[in-house]
């Protein structure tokens, strides 16, 4: 890497008069807008459709993208759809708050519209042969799972849950339509997306991925591919993923995800590993490998846990996955993700990884003892956050934080006000020597926990913060710029570029 500031925010969070963000207008003004603030990097959270809890990190899919992302106003212009046909329903109560449930009503049907009137079935072909390896899987799993009325494939009739040759070829005869359709969805998010990634590659802005490193129970990947994970012989898992118990849960975290069998992986070279990293190439110039820890051991909680107490730890692939993914896509590319409970192991395999890891602010002002976090004890290879979607932003973490640790903060900042710490906190992060700082859009725009993106471990309310429409001044933008160039984090300025 060299030496450079972005900034992280959903694709979601942009503004929208259709309820959620979506890869038109407001997106590339936002990349407008981080070219004129000398930024270098849009970093935005996982893009595959999200299921029950509306979690990106919860899929269908490691490989689709979720349709909510889908520009309507782009499908107008294509007469694929009419403006007054978008208008129609309610599609939030405000517009600071997603309604997935609006979402979920009203999205589809316009698509199936969209999906009718299109002609150019050439265009169709060529993208489903070039992503046969997943979309064909991925459509028949979701018009199988529509037809069951959206149930979890693990409930499903036996024939389908098993994959059982006769029920396979006539599920695909007798949802053949659906199945068509739901291509073309893909085909629409790729699309879309594709055109502004070369927009934002075309004004120096360079794009930082997410890739969850487990997949949901409920999902196409753990359907189609059951001898890759931990399940039993009716397709349930025999334990699942979570963290265990420490100072900020005391029953751990129970994610559910169904574990990797790592054995059957390491056969195939990691085969299916690597094709998901070469499909988030093909989406990002940067991907953030979450939970990069988990590839050094992993915690195994049994399956139906009240909470993830009883788990225990279990070694992963370690630095034999790292080399392969290193072999196949060579060194750089990748961040990763190392917060959590890190061991002498976790630590030895980053290090023989060559990746950035992650230093985030919040964490760093501990009053009963130096951190690893604090920006003196950075490494260069290193991505420095004032906080992570994960975290509060940084003036709510000023309310939510011990007086204690705020006092530390203030004083190792510099400042004496509470007022007068989130700015501290952006140039602290900006002035360390790590090669890479991201601030999230909140801290910029300097929002408390009214515009959290998630809480760790709570169902509800998470997921939904959305941008006000003109938020993105000439004001804050010539702000930015003024701290990118101070901190030598600015890019060079290219012909016929201001």
């Amino acid at each position: 890497m060299r030496r450079t500031c972005g900034v992280l925010l959903p694709v979601s969070s942009l503004p929208s008069p259709y309820g959620f963000g979506s890869f038109g207008r407001a997106a590339y003004e936002w990349v407008d807008f981080l070219a004129a603030a000398r930024q270098s990097c849009w970093q935005v959270l996982p893009l595959g459709p999200t299921g029950y809890g509306d979690s990106p990190y919860q899929s269908f899919s490691a490989f689709a993208g979720s349709p909510y992302y889908i520009d309507l106003e782009l499908l107008c212009a294509q007469g694929l759809l009419t403006p007054e046909e978008c208008a129609a329903p309610t599609w939030a109560p405000d517009s600071h708050t997603v309604d997935y449930g609006a979402l979920y009503e009203h999205r589809a049907p316009l698509l199936h519209k969209a999906f009718a009137r299109f002609a150019d079935p050439a265009a169709l072909a060529e993208f489903r042969a070039r992503n046969a390896h997943w979309v064909e899987d991925y459509a028949l799993y979701m018009a199988v799972k529509a037809s069951q009325g959206g149930c979890s494939w693990t409930q499903w009739p036996e024939g389908l849950r098993l994959r059982r040759p006769a029920a396979m070829e006539k599920a695909k005869k007798d949802l053949a339509q659906e199945i068509d359709y739901y291509i073309f969805e893909q085909y629409l998010f790729f699309t879309q997306w594709t055109a502004l990634k070369t927009y934002a590659g075309g004004k120096g802005i360079s794009l930082i991925g997410d890739a969850p490193i487990y997949v949901a129970l409920d999902s196409a990947d753990t359907w189609s591919r059951p001898e890759l994970f931990l399940l039993d012989g009716d397709g349930l898992p025999i334990d699942v993923a979570g963290c265990p118990p420490d100072a900020f849960s005391a029953d751990g975290q129970l994610w559910g995800n169904p574990l990797y069998r790592w054995d059957v992986l390491k056969e195939t070279g990691y085969e299916w590993w690597l094709q998901r990293l070469e499909s988030a190439f093909t989406l990002f110039d940067t991907v953030r490998i979450d939970h990069f820890r988990g590839f050094e051991s992993y915690y195994a909680i049994p399956y139906g846990a009240k909470n993830a107490k009883n788990g225990e730890w279990r070694k992963g692939p370690d630095l034999d996955f790292v080399q392969a993914v290193k072999a196949r896509f060579g060194r750089g590319g990748i961040i990763a993700e190392d917060l959590g409970f890190l061991t002498p192991a976790v630590h030895k395999l980053l290090k023989a990884s060559g990746y950035p890891g992650m230093k985030v602010l919040q964490f760093a002002f501990d009053a009963r003892e130096e951190s690893d976090y604090m920006p003196h004890n950075y490494p260069t290879n290193c991505v420095v956050y004032t906080g992570t979607h994960d975290n509060d932003t940084t003036a709510g973490w000023l309310q939510s934080a011990s007086r204690a640790d705020v006092r530390c903060a203030l004083d190792y900042l510099g400042v004496k006000r509470r007022r007068d710490a989130v700015p501290a906190f952006i140039r602290a992060a900006l002035s360390s020597v790590a090669e890479l700082a991201v601030i999230p859009m909140q801290d910029w725009l300097n929002l408390g926990n009214e515009a959290r993106i998630n809480t760790p471990a709570t169902l509800g309310g998470n997921w939904v913060w959305r941008m006000e429409e003109g938020a993105c001044t000439p004001e804050l933008a010539k702000h930015m710029a003024h701290c990118a160039k101070l901190y030598g984090r600015a890019p060079k300025k290219r012909k016929g570029r201001a």
